[in-house]
């Protein structure tokens, strides 16, 4: 039992060492390099929008959204108008762009989702979010 007990240790406090020795290289590594305003400059430099999206101009003048680095390039037709199934459940209109979607595997149907979250969410019970979803928005829709 000792000898399980000091291997354990041993390995811990070995795990501890390699853990430290590679936070002191990139520690190192990060203390040569230029200010923080000079890095900060060059990252920005080399993440200018290449892509000519007039979505992604409109996002960026309202200030408003989740920005997503991939926005697909053609409008994609999500089921409930392209709004997330989770926010209607909740009873909210809320606009998705189809970045993040799902596909129905027994209907074909695509649904969109605002974030990743909302759609891990929605997958623990895909079933039961959609029937719900779709009672929320006819009644949000006005429509019965």
């Amino acid at each position: 039992m000792a000898e399980k007990t000091v291997a354990f240790a041993l390995t811990s406090l070995l795990g501890a060492v390699a853990i430290l020795a590679a936070l002191g290289g990139a520690m190192a590594q990060s203390a040569g390099a230029a200010s923080d305003a000079q890095t900060l400059q060059a990252r920005n430099d080399d993440m200018v929008d290449t892509v000519q999206d007039p979505r992604i101009a409109k996002a960026r003048k309202s200030g408003t959204g989740i920005w997503k680095w991939v926005v697909p390039p053609v409008k994609m037709k999500g089921g409930f108008d392209d709004h997330d199934p989770i926010g209607l459940v909740a009873g909210k209109l809320i606009p998705a762009d189809c970045s993040i979607n799902w596909t129905d595997p027994d209907t074909h149907k695509l649904y969109c989702f605002t974030s990743a979250t909302s759609l891990v969410y929605f997958l623990n019970a895909p079933h039961s979010y959609l029937s719900r979803a779709e009672k929320s928005w006819q009644a949000l829709k006005g429509t019965s």
